[in-house]
């Protein structure tokens, strides 16, 4: 809870940021209570600072005061790593928005953590340049909030995802000093890597206030196709044989057909409703290259049963298509009132077998279970349509996500591929990283934020149990 009286607390924010930038009124409140999940919790004020400078005076209020700071960017988190679970103040970071430089010479960019991911990425193709991170939400979500969870996307298979792209952050410490940490060359070995520490840390560690992004020269050349399956088996399986054949396409991305019918419902794109799954692929690169990837992939899908493989005959089908993937959630989250998207990862080989356990998971529980997700890198999303209302569905539930969790973790997996621990996974993290690797973070943690002001509630850093 917040050390001081809401009305003191607001005083003293007041005098470091411009009164229009606080927010303290209930309605602005509730804006800030909530992420993309089912997790609630009111903050005490909300503050939007502009400046490196800001923060770091909020940041020393912060400690000499006990209260708890929450950065957030555009709240499109999927695992409540910016809900105030303790009230406090919500830090908001997207008034940070400028692109302060792309260097073409250099192959990088500068931004502010308010940047929102497609921005950049446009900014960058206007100069012949590409930003691969490439999240589902990338029209909404910031750079420094896919910073925060190290946020992959449906070019992550070829490309990596976002730690690969961050070269040097500006970041402000929980007790409010200024540091830097990495550089603008492209080799830079000096002392730790806190850059990557940095990465992933889901906003318990610092405040990012500026970040040194990499940017790779734009493909010459992409071929897009949509595989058709009346077997979601055989659509898994062609997944590991495109891998297992040396290929490493764009995208590989897997809809099954409860995503496809939701999808066709509320954004038509011209997805099979009849087909069991989908795939969508892409090569890219010089011209020959993404040719030949392109028909051999097509080759392997056609020998491992696809009903028809669809090239796109142009950019505006091809854009079609993508679009429709890139609603999968929001289509989802019309069936019923709670949608719980889960973040099972498995090594590309073990696609076939994950898929065919989210199926029996579904019908043990008699749940209804959309599965979609970057199945080229082994990233699946099965997302679980429910109604928190109804208890006894919801008990079926969790013991459906404890068995998903337990799974992904046998074949090899981990619990989250891109969308971070935060608070709805913190209880199953020791399952992974058992608990001399629990007590290694809390002690980083603890180094880092002894007052444990940044996010405190997140990644099981504390001890004494789930915080909800």
């Amino acid at each position: 809870m917040c050390a001081l009286p809401a009305d003191v607390l607001l005083d003293r924010v007041t005098s470091i940021v411009p009164r229009e930038h606080v927010l303290a009124k209930f309605a602005d409140r509730l804006c800030y209570s909530y992420d993309s999940t089912n997790i609630e919790h009111m903050p005490d004020v909300v503050v939007r600072p502009g400046s490196a400078g800001e923060i770091s005076e909020v940041l020393k209020l912060a400690n000499a005061t006990g209260t708890p700071v929450f950065p957030r960017g555009a709240g499109t988190g999927l695992s409540g790593g910016s809900v105030p679970i303790t009230g406090g103040i919500v830090m908001d970071l997207t008034r940070m928005n400028r692109i302060l430089d792309i260097d073409t010479a250099n192959l990088l960019a500068v931004v502010e953590p308010g940047v929102v991911t497609l921005d950049l990425f446009n900014k960058a193709a206007s100069l012949g340049l590409l930003y691969p991170p490439d999240p589902g939400s990338n029209t909404v979500s910031t750079i420094g909030g896919n910073v925060a969870e190290n946020a992959g996307g449906l070019r992550g298979l070829k490309y990596g995802v976002t730690k690969d792209y961050i070269m040097a952050l500006e970041i402000v410490s929980p007790e409010g000093g200024i540091w830097r940490s990495g550089s603008k060359t492209v080799k830079c070995v000096t002392g730790y890597d806190l850059t990557k520490l940095m990465v992933g840390s889901e906003g318990t560690l610092g405040v990012f206030t500026s970040i040194t992004c990499k940017l790779v020269p734009m493909p010459e050349h992409s071929v897009a196709m949509l595989a058709v399956f009346d077997d979601i088996d055989l659509a898994a399986a062609t997944v590991a044989a495109i891998i297992r054949a040396g290929i490493l396409p764009s995208t590989l991305e897997f809809l099954d057909r409860v995503t496809c019918n939701v999808i066709e419902d509320f954004k038509p794109c011209g997805l099979p409703r009849d087909a069991e799954a989908v795939l969508l692929l892409e090569a890219d690169g010089v011209l020959e290259a993404a040719t030949k990837q392109a028909k051999k992939m097509t080759d392997i899908a056609s020998l491992e049963g696809a009903r028809e493989v669809i090239v796109a005959k142009n950019e505006e089908e091809k854009a079609r298509v993508w679009s429709g993937r890139r609603a999968a959630l929001g289509a989802l989250a019309r069936v019923r009132p709670t949608t719980i998207l889960e973040d099972a990862t498995v090594p590309r080989s073990e696609i076939p077998a994950m898929v065919r356990a989210v199926r029996e998971i579904a019908s043990k529980y008699n749940l209804m279970i959309g599965t979609f997700g970057h199945a080229g890198d082994g990233n699946l999303h099965p997302t679980i349509l429910t109604d928190e209302r109804d208890r006894e569905e919801m008990h079926r539930v969790e013991a459906a996500i404890d068995e998903l969790f337990k799974t992904a973790l046998a074949l090899g997996g981990t619990l989250s591929g891109e969308h971070g621990i935060g608070l709805a996974k913190a209880p199953f993290l020791h399952m992974e990283m058992g608990e001399v690797g629990l007590a290694t973070m809390r002690r980083i943690k603890q180094a880092l934020d002894p007052k444990n002001i940044l996010n405190p509630g997140k990644m099981a850093l504390e001890l004494g149990g789930d915080p909800r």
